[in-house]
């Protein structure tokens, strides 16, 4: 549903933003890069079907360099969905590991971070819920929501 209003989400308590990808460093080596593109889907399908993992929500891009930027309920479920030997993140590391290692084929990368009220701020206009905008309500960015520091001192 698209919201022509200016809209701000306002999660309730802390959550975690975990940004992870990789970067095709050599297209032509496929039996390579397509089996690690292959391995997020199956993951995020796993993380969805049980919400009690605690991902809350994700956005994703592609080009040479693929992003996700994750939504989690916190850092000690991202941090147990992680190292669970039962999810599909742990099998997929581990041949990760072994089929490509330091080969300089695929390159993977992730940065994590700690979000608490008063620490971010957000605003969409003209846009459907998106990014942080699926994980909190969104209420009409107005009355003391008016500005990026009005935002931030409101969490």
């Amino acid at each position: 549903m698209l919201h022509n209003a200016r809209m701000t989400s306002r999660p309730d308590g802390d959550f975690v933003v975990f940004l992870i990808g990789m970067r095709i460093n050599k297209p032509l080596h496929v039996h390579k890069w397509l089996p690690v593109a292959q391995a997020m889907p199956r993951m995020l399908k796993e993380l969805y079907r049980q919400p009690q993992l605690g991902l809350l929500s994700h956005e994703m891009w592609f080009s040479k360099t693929i992003i996700l930027v994750q939504y989690w309920r916190s850092m000690d479920l991202l941090l147990d969905y992680a190292k669970a030997r039962s999810s599909e993140h742990l099998p997929a590391w581990q041949r990760f590991n072994k089929a490509i290692g330091t080969d300089g084929a695929v390159g993977i990368w992730h940065e994590t971070y700690k979000a608490a009220a008063g620490t971010y701020e957000n605003v969409y206009v003209n846009m459907s819920p998106f990014g942080l905008g699926k994980v909190g309500p969104l209420v009409e960015a107005r009355e003391g929501l008016q500005s990026a520091t009005s935002r931030m001192n409101a969490g």
